[in-house]
């Protein structure tokens, strides 16, 4: 990795960059208009590049949206602010602001241990006799080599290589497996695949609702609560086992790089509380707080969110998952023909898309909070604007801001320098964009590395 910029680097043109002169020859008003100097041609529904800030609003909580089975634990548990995730509220905050916010719980994730209501995970079964070859069919990877009581990372593409979803797919048995959703509906498309496919299985949402336990003490608390039978569980392994005298299915895996594991509680509409007081107890003595998930760690460690870094418009070319397109896998899959295509394009020189994902390292005041907006980014002359930032946050242990974001395909190398415009709350100059620089993702070591990073530990090339 390159040198980080220092903040006291000067930024070309800094004095007469305003973000409205930045992009005035587009007579653009960034708190009201698109952004039309960013490439997004090769896209049919544009993301929304205005910069309109944080537009206080008070949530609605309806019938129309489902409350989870924890929603009522996670209110108690001091959960003030919540979003929407595949059409579930979700907790998203329970250290307020003035008490130090986000980064208090931070704090808790890397040096303690967490748990997290994550039940808008939903949970999609397809099982049957025909189940591993429908999987097969709908995922990237070679399914096949996945044995029952595993799991793996996994993206579903559609015909044009767009990633419809990217969850962790959990193998039960030889005929069950349970797509672990990331915030995009997914049964409804399973459902249609295979009335074209006419497979023998049932695809169905089931009641099963997990919840994460991240962080350094992780383990400990685990063998607590099911046993020494959990230091057997390898990295995406499962096991079946109880907590609070409820049926659960264990992974170890989770949305931190952080040490980690999920619990899916059977049933748990009935039993959430018993499950979840179970864990709240056996984690006192392990200083265990519930906390939101941790986008700040997730961002370090390289970790995507889906509708935020990638959604079905984006390649996995373009978001450094080209791991998840196999050379190897013989079977057909949705989405193989144009993603071999896009493939061969790349390693010919060529540049089938317009946008790549990048990590940045970037100046400003700490990005202690979640982004209202995409961030503007443009090149080092801080001229108009031609990527966006997608997830920013400050890492205390890098002592910079970090942050994922699409740039032209010919920016992406490590070390190109960018400037990114900032709010005024973390600019270090109002008006002024702050100096940026490509680095390589993840920003940070993980405590259970991905396959790309891996990958790229090993010296192989990741990228397609």
């Amino acid at each position: 990795m390159d040198t980080p910029l220092s903040p006291d680097t000067p930024v070309v043109n800094a004095a007469a960059a305003t973000v409205e002169a930045a992009v005035a020859a587009a007579s653009l008003d960034p708190t009201t208009r698109q952004c039309p100097t960013v490439d997004q041609s090769d896209r049919t529904v544009p993301i929304n590049l205005r910069q309109s800030g944080p537009t206080p609003v008070q949530m609605l909580i309806s019938t129309r949206v489902r409350k989870s089975p924890y929603w009522h634990l996670a209110h108690k548990a001091g959960c003030w602010r919540a979003t929407v995730y595949n059409r579930m509220y979700h907790p998203r905050g329970y250290v307020r602001p003035e008490d130090g916010g986000a980064m208090v719980e931070y704090d808790a994730l890397v040096n303690h241990v967490t748990m997290w209501n994550v039940a808008v995970e939903r949970q999609i079964q397809v099982k049957g006799p025909d189940a591993e070859a429908f999987v097969n069919t709908v995922v990237t990877r070679d399914v096949t080599r996945i044995a029952p009581m595993r799991g793996k990372y996994v993206i579903l593409c559609n015909e044009e290589g767009g990633i419809l979803n990217d969850p962790v797919l959990l193998r039960l048995s030889e005929d069950e497996f349970w797509f672990s959703l990331s915030d995009s509906d997914l049964e409804m498309w399973l459902r249609g695949v295979n009335l074209g496919l006419g497979m023998d299985v049932t695809i169905k949402e089931i009641d099963v609702a997990p919840v994460q336990i991240q962080g350094p003490k992780s383990k400990a608390l685990m063998e607590d609560l099911v046993g020494p039978a959990i230091r057997d569980v390898p990295y995406y392994g499962l096991l079946e086992a109880q907590v609070g005298g409820r049926d659960v299915v264990i992974s170890q895996t989770g949305f931190s790089g952080e040490a980690g594991y999920e619990i899916y509680l059977r049933d748990a509409t009935l039993y959430a509380d018993d499950m979840w007081n179970a864990v709240l107890e056996a984690g006192q003595k392990h200083n265990l707080m519930v906390i939101a998930p941790a986008h700040h760690r997730r961002i370090a460690a390289g970790i995507l969110s889906w509708g935020q870094d990638l959604d079905q418009e984006t390649l996995p070319f373009q978001c450094n998952l080209g791991y998840q397109v196999p050379r190897k896998k013989t079977a057909d899959y949705i989405g193989k023909a144009r993603l071999e295509q896009v493939r061969a394009e790349l390693e010919a020189g060529g540049e089938p898309y317009a946008m790549q994902l990048v990590g940045m390292v970037l100046g400003g005041q700490p990005i202690t909070d979640y982004a209202p907006d995409f961030w503007l980014i443009s090149g080092a002359d801080a001229g108009a604007p031609l990527g966006y930032v997608t997830s920013p946050w400050y890492s205390p242990e890098l002592g910079t801001n970090i942050a994922m974001g699409y740039v032209p395909y010919g920016l992406r190398h490590e070390g190109t320098r960018l400037t990114v415009w900032l709010p005024d709350a973390y600019a270090e100059t109002a008006g002024a964009p702050v100096n940026a620089q490509v680095v390589p993702m993840p920003f940070r070591a993980s405590a259970n590395p991905s396959a790309r990073e891996l990958a790229r530990g090993q010296g192989r090339d990741s990228a397609y």
